[in-house]
């Protein structure tokens, strides 16, 4: 058993030029349909997770003596990541339907092969 031979075959694998799969292709796809949907729902729920913390922070005087507006500040930050997966799930639900023929039809080729 050669294991150089072996280890440079590996080695040269690495740095061969990629082939562009069908299979790469459709993950692509699929990640151009999903990404906008988690990038804004990350973003939406870091936002407002601040809020709820900052109305929190109020609420307790901690950085502040407005109780009643610490109250109000956080009730809008618990909506708001409440309100944070029906978003995504009606977003992730736009993308899918923006790519569902272009990704059905290169999943029918791939499974046909």
């Amino acid at each position: 058993m050669n294991t150089d031979k072996i280890l440079a075959e590996s080695i040269a694998k690495d740095y061969a030029p990629k082939e562009d799969s069908k299979i790469v292709a459709l993950e692509k796809l699929d990640n151009r349909a999903k990404l906008p949907a988690t990038i804004f729902t990350y973003s939406w729920g870091i936002v407002f997770a601040l809020v709820f913390g900052t109305g929190m922070s109020l609420a307790m005087q901690v950085i502040g003596n407005s109780m009643m507006l610490g109250i109000v500040v956080g009730i809008v930050g618990l909506i708001g990541c409440g309100v944070n997966y029906p978003i995504y799930k009606k977003l992730l639900e736009k993308g899918k339907a923006k790519y569902a023929y272009e990704i059905v039809q290169l999943a029918r080729e791939i499974a046909d092969k």
